[in-house]
């Protein structure tokens, strides 16, 4: 038996989907669940034959019944329970239910098309010094600006209200200890200042933190913070943020491997694999914006990344806001992604 995790985007609430997609489950041997998420979209958990769930995710990309599938996502995973069938998931009252269906049917058709949305998108906000350089400013003044709390938080409230699931930023790489000492510092205290600010929005809103990379040598007082608010969000749902601080791709793979070898491992899967990795349980990236017109991934995420989407922004981090993230999002929409088919 496996697992398949599919979230579908286009017009789906609204249109019968869920009762369409239990009744083919079932015809075809298939447990799990199926859900609409309050942001539109559709979420399907199904455990079966693996020939079986491709010839389910097969049917579900012809768009049955009335909906309109304009793209999805879909991870295999191993199954972590047992499902006794396939039920439909409802997390209000029937009428409540009923209403937000609607309700989001109506948004569809009204709504800016922006094509498919990507469940995961990463950000590597490059420019700070350049545009700080621009204002006649201290290098600080850029990375004060681009880490505001306004200036993050807005980028975080417009990813919601596209349908973004996951968001990623790049705060510090393993090579930008090379940096001088004070402007590391600055970095550093900056950070630390709208983790606090940060924490306020995280319980209203149900936000999921994370941090990813190296635990050993930024300041503790910044990592007690870290894991304090990983702790507090930990059952959050609503939407994913991912800080990567002290952070490179390499340095992730080494550790990884490093992990894998204590373990006396001697052969292991991609799956198996994943569980060493700082990104363990999150999707992989689908699409990867870099601001300042900076053509290159630095080494950013080189396993998750492998069929992300790359989007190179002209302008710099401090001024890539919510206008400049939904451009980003509408050329992503453009794109046919074939995952190595045809």
């Amino acid at each position: 038996m496996e697992e398949i995790q599919i979230r579908v985007y286009g017009r789906v609430h609204g249109v019968n989907l869920r009762e369409i997609v239990r009744a083919r489950a079932r015809e075809n041997g298939l447990k799990g669940f199926v859900l609409n998420r309050a942001d539109g979209n559709v979420e399907i958990v199904a455990q079966g034959l693996r020939e079986k769930l491709e010839e389910f995710l097969t049917w579900i990309q012809g768009s049955p019944g009335f909906s309109l599938v304009k793209g999805l996502n879909y991870y295999w995973k191993k199954p972590s329970q047992k499902f006794k069938d396939f039920d439909i998931i409802k997390e209000e009252s029937f009428f409540i239910d009923q209403a937000k269906s609607f309700i989001n049917l109506w948004k569809y058709f009204f709504k800016e098309d922006l094509g498919k949305i990507p469940e995961h998108v990463a950000i590597i906000p490059d420019g700070n010094r350049r545009w700080a350089k621009e204002k006649k400013a201290s290098p600080e003044f850029g990375h004060y600006t681009s880490s505001s709390f306004q200036h993050v938080s807005g980028l975080f409230d417009e990813a919601r209200k596209i349908g973004i699931k996951y968001l990623t930023l790049w705060g510090f790489s393993t090579e930008n200890w090379k940096r001088n000492s004070f402007e590391v510092k600055a970095i550093f205290s900056m950070i630390l200042k709208n983790i606090k600010d940060f924490r306020e929005e995280v319980h209203a809103k149900k936000i999921r933190f994370r941090h990813l990379g190296r635990k050993d040598r930024i300041p503790r007082n910044l990592l007690k913070e870290l894991e304090k608010l990983e702790r507090e969000s930990k059952e959050y749902e609503n939407f994913n943020v991912q800080l990567c601080l002290d952070y490179g791709g390499k340095d992730e793979l080494l550790r990884a491997v490093n992990a894998i070898l204590r373990k006396g491992f001697k052969k292991i899967d991609e799956e198996d694999f994943t569980h060493y990795l700082d990104s363990y349980g999150i999707p992989d990236v689908d699409l990867i914006i870099r601001t300042s017109g900076e053509m290159r991934l630095s080494g950013f995420m080189p396993f998750q990344s492998t069929y992300a989407e790359l989007y190179f922004a002209d302008v710099h981090f401090p001024d890539f806001n919510a206008k400049e993230l939904r451009k980003a999002i509408k050329e992503f929409g453009r794109r046919h992604r074939r995952f190595g088919g045809s």
